[in-house]
């Protein structure tokens, strides 16, 4: 299954480079609830291929969007990005 990513969580005077907000096409609060727990994995453009490790934490808003935390700080490149849930 794969989900884009939208967004560093941050708040008014900080962003937080590990925590990101991703969004599932065709889920909704409902359906979004059941991928809590899950891991998700993004792999970096260019030669190295970089893979970066996360779980999906809990849900942000009312639209569907969930909160990963990853195991590093993400680069800005990855916003937009598709990022496979195992």
């Amino acid at each position: 299954m794969e989900a884009v990513i939208m967004h560093f969580r941050q708040g008014r005077d900080h962003q937080y480079n590990n925590q990101m907000i991703i969004s599932v096409e065709g889920y909704d609060k409902q359906k979004s609830r059941t991928l809590i727990g899950k891991h998700v994995v993004w792999t970096a453009p260019g030669k190295k291929k970089t893979r970066l490790k996360g779980k999906i934490k809990s849900l942000h808003g009312n639209s569907g969007s969930l909160r990963v935390y990853f195991e590093k700080g993400m680069p800005g490149q990855c916003l937009g990005q598709k990022i496979k849930i195992e």
